[in-house]
């Protein structure tokens, strides 16, 4: 049967608590980290030498689409009835929005130490102790809109200008690709200071804290932003039906510097073993509301 993944904002008391529940078990259970771990060992940038999946490749919207599938399923398994929301980050854009509520995502870091003090993962409550990581931080934090050094979120005509593109994606397949969806949505640049971020990254870096870099995923946001970025790939596919859904096609050719560094569309992607062609269409599986 197929499923729906609802606007956060829109979610019950109760879907909330259900939400929050499960993601709690899977952190005492261990499960979570392992997702931590996933995410830490794919993060790979496009300076680095060989295959690229998650980050700064055709792959990015494919391969976290399996991601959120895997992590979804797994909360079903605590729970069936729980789904993945998502956050839109074009209506929900400030720390007062109700997703940062203290029976749902928690709230802002403290001054100091950006140390997250509400909500059910505050490291006080003690659920919520960060394991798995590339700093030796144990708890959440956040900055939200980075009041040091300020950048703001993404807005709606952000998101129109890369679901105008017909495109998906185009050479050199990497994070300086200057056209195509996946990279407007992703969200590399060769501006400089907020200019460098655009969509998927500049709301990593508005949330700020251990949102930003390859450890992300140990807050539970992460997986609602990402929901919304699988949702803006959805809206993208609608508008463009006779675009190609996935470039490139075909492997690069030996002697292209992208050879064996991206996955064309029917080459698996580890560590799920699956092909970006198999994920091009959810419709069996999940809707957005």
């Amino acid at each position: 049967m197929v499923y729906t993944r609802k606007n956060q904002r829109n979610l019950t008391s109760a879907e909330r608590r259900a939400f929050v529940n499960a993601v709690l078990e899977l952190k005492r259970t261990g499960v979570y980290d392992q997702f931590v771990r996933t995410h830490i060992a794919f993060y790979v940038s496009d300076g680095s030498a060989g295959l690229r999946v998650a980050h700064m490749a055709p792959s990015f919207l494919p391969w976290h689409r399996r991601f959120l599938l895997v992590f979804e399923q797994a909360l079903q398994r605590v729970n069936s009835r729980v789904t993945l929301p998502y956050w839109d980050w074009t209506r929900d854009n400030s720390p007062a929005s109700s997703l940062w509520s203290d029976d749902f995502m928690g709230g802002n870091g403290r001054r100091g130490d950006f140390q997250v003090m509400t909500g059910p993962f505050a490291y006080v409550r003690g659920q919520w102790e960060i394991s798995v990581n590339v700093t030796e931080g144990r708890f959440l934090t956040r900055d939200m809109g980075r009041p040091m050094n300020p950048i703001r979120l993404p807005t709606p005509a952000d998101v129109a200008r890369a679901l105008a593109d017909p495109v998906y994606d185009v050479a050199p397949w990497n994070s300086t690709s200057r056209t195509g969806f996946r990279n407007k949505i992703e969200g590399w640049t060769t501006g400089s200071g907020e200019a460098r971020f655009r969509n998927h990254n500049q709301v990593h870096r508005w949330v700020s804290g251990i949102m930003v870099g390859a450890a992300a995923v140990n807050d539970p946001v992460f997986w609602l932003h990402h929901a919304y970025i699988d949702s803006l790939w959805s809206r993208w596919q609608a508008a463009h039906p006779r675009s190609e859904r996935y470039l490139p096609e075909a492997p690069p050719p030996e002697g292209d510097p992208q050879h064996g560094r991206v996955a064309a569309l029917r080459e698996l992607m580890p560590p799920f073993d699956v092909a970006p062609s198999t994920l091009l269409d959810h419709s069996g599986i999940y809707r957005y509301a």
